[in-house]
């Protein structure tokens, strides 16, 4: 028997020593944790999910140690270094450990805290952040555990900041309705990168592969970086511009986008929101695009984080005076207006990048004062769920 074999066996003896009615207890407080919404009523509370989403996360990046090769993206395995990733999850283990420890003397949420217990104690038993990463196929099938839980992780740290310190809407809480439902979107997005990824790329060389040029690449590649670069968001926003203005104006095309519009409260969140098959259309047409014109990679490389940035930022319950920035730029009071359900913003501010495309085309919202008085669509015919939202456009509405 294997050293992390006897360490799993032991943390299971350990976890069968709870008793039934602390183990039900503990379940319960969770699983209501999970349901809330609002503002978090008491510090105790705040450090009660603290402790058991650094405990989740702890879990999971074990369990990516131990299957690297099942559960870690290819592309992130040649950027990120391990050993910062060992660093991370022992700092995040301690900081869980002793805040569940702490609350439970002291008697606050004791069941919250004892899962985040029970779990840290996994991680440990299972060899926490001194897992050793054998050699293994770069070529297997993969879910990208490992860019869901850096990506939430520095996402929670960098927005949840912005937002408390230039927040749009003050009173706004961190667990805002449908919470729930967006971060179901954010990780399934995320562990099924890989497939979306391979997907994207057939269809993209099987639809746009004849367009290629050598004559056209060579050009672009040997324009400066800058240039390029701007040239390279700009091809990519003409061609966003155009699709995003298809699912508006096409029913049919509707109601998949319409899914990403059903979000009531705009935050950092809210982005993720979105229809897998739109997901996968987008991405096939604005990647084509730049497949076609060849830009390099270093130029491609840094449109990934811009396009990933804005994603996420534009969304965010954020505000700061833009100047005249605003009219060349997407910002998110830009992109918060695109998504409010008043009537002066139906089908307006399609741009992702540069909010001028909009003032171009005649399709930016002018002359309103102040913010959104509301989101979401109009009627509010979407159903809650995952599951739901991605059944959605397949099935019949009653105004049909």
């Amino acid at each position: 028997m294997s050293a992390t074999e006897k360490k799993f066996r032991k943390s299971l003896r350990i976890a069968k020593a709870i008793t039934p009615s602390a183990a039900q207890a503990a379940v319960s407080d969770t699983a209501s944790l999970l349901k809330q919404t609002g503002s978090l009523s008491s510090f105790a509370l705040f450090s009660a999910v603290v402790s058991l989403s650094l405990a989740i996360l702890c879990a999971l990046g074990v369990l990516a140690f131990h299957y690297p090769q099942y559960l870690t993206t290819p592309e992130l395995r040649k950027v990120y270094s391990v050993d910062t990733i060992r660093h991370i999850l022992f700092t995040a283990m301690v900081i869980a450990g002793t805040l569940s420890l702490v609350n439970l003397i002291l008697g606050r949420h004791r069941g919250i805290h004892a899962v985040a217990a029970v779990l840290i104690a996994g991680c440990w038993f299972a060899g926490g952040s001194h897992v050793p990463v054998q050699d293994f196929p770069d070529h297997t099938p993969y879910i990208g555990l490992d860019w869901f839980i850096l990506d939430l992780l520095g996402s929670t740290l960098i927005f949840v900041a912005i937002e408390k310190l230039f927040p749009l809407y003050k009173g706004q809480t961190l667990f805002r309705f449908e919470w729930q439902t967006d971060l179901i979107h954010f990780a399934v997005n995320h562990f099924i990168v890989g497939l979306i990824l391979l997907t994207v790329n057939f269809l993209i060389h099987r639809l746009f592969g004849w367009l290629a040029s050598d004559t056209i690449q060579n050009t672009v590649q040997n324009i400066w970086f800058i240039p390029q670069l701007l040239l390279c968001i700009l091809v990519a926003d003409l061609t966003q511009y155009w699709a995003h203005r298809a699912y508006h104006e096409i029913p049919f095309l509707w109601r998949f986008h319409a899914v990403h519009h059903s979000t009531k409260v705009m935050d950092w969140l809210a982005g993720s929101r979105q229809h897998l098959m739109e997901l996968v259309a987008t991405r096939v047409l604005v990647l084509g695009a730049l497949f076609v014109m060849g830009f390099s990679k270093q130029v491609m490389d840094v449109y990934i984080i811009v396009v990933g940035f804005q994603a996420v930022f534009n969304h965010a319950n954020v505000h700061l005076n833009w100047g005249p920035l605003k009219y060349i730029i997407v910002t998110p009071d830009f992109h918060h207006w695109h998504h409010s359900s008043d009537d002066a913003a139906i089908d307006k501010n399609y741009a992702a990048h540069f909010a001028f495309l909009d003032y171009l085309f005649g399709t930016a919202v002018r002359g309103q004062s102040g913010f959104p008085e509301k989101y979401g669509v109009q009627g509010d015919y979407m159903p809650d769920g995952f599951v739901k939202q991605q059944l959605f456009p397949f099935q019949k509405l009653e105004t049909d």
